[in-house]
């Protein structure tokens, strides 16, 4: 029988890991410390569930989070598309190829793929559009700029 790595172990979380990792949401640089603190239990318990979440693969890492329009000058939008048939996985696989298609979301209702685009100027953006409706497998799409964030 095969070991299963590390990452794959099944990890239930209780009401502490879900509170630290609320915690971690809102602040991923907190120091062990302040989540002590904030939590209301030692720091060896802190470090104990951080190093059993990062263990299970539950928490993937820490990072910096950007306010989504930070980037002056990006222009960003979100499309919907719709798939023809059993073609989702190849349309997938083309549509990772474009580097202006910051995310890639399956998604249920009326479209089947929800892409986040984000480009530097308009003739960029035009570019990207054309090539995604061009795709193979894409039959409908709809796309929507995203304005200010609020």
């Amino acid at each position: 029988m095969a070991r299963r790595p590390a990452t794959d172990t099944a990890h239930v979380c209780d009401e502490l890991d879900n509170q630290l990792i609320s915690i971690l949401r809102a602040d991923g640089r907190a120091s062990i410390s302040k989540l002590s603190d904030l939590l209301g239990v030692t720091r060896g318990t802190v470090q104990n569930r951080l190093d059993r979440l990062l263990q299970a693969g539950v928490l993937l890492g820490f990072s910096a989070r950007v306010r989504q329009d930070y980037e002056d000058g990006t222009i960003r939008a979100i499309m919907m598309i719709e798939v023809t048939g059993k073609s989702t996985m190849r349309v997938i696989r083309a549509l990772r190829g474009l580097p202006e298609l910051r995310t890639l979301h399956t998604t249920n209702g009326k479209w089947d793929l929800v892409a986040e685009i984000g480009v530097a100027d308009l003739a960029t953006f035009d570019r990207v559009l054309r090539d995604v409706r061009m795709t193979d497998g894409i039959a409908n799409s709809e796309t929507s700029l995203l304005l200010t964030s609020v």
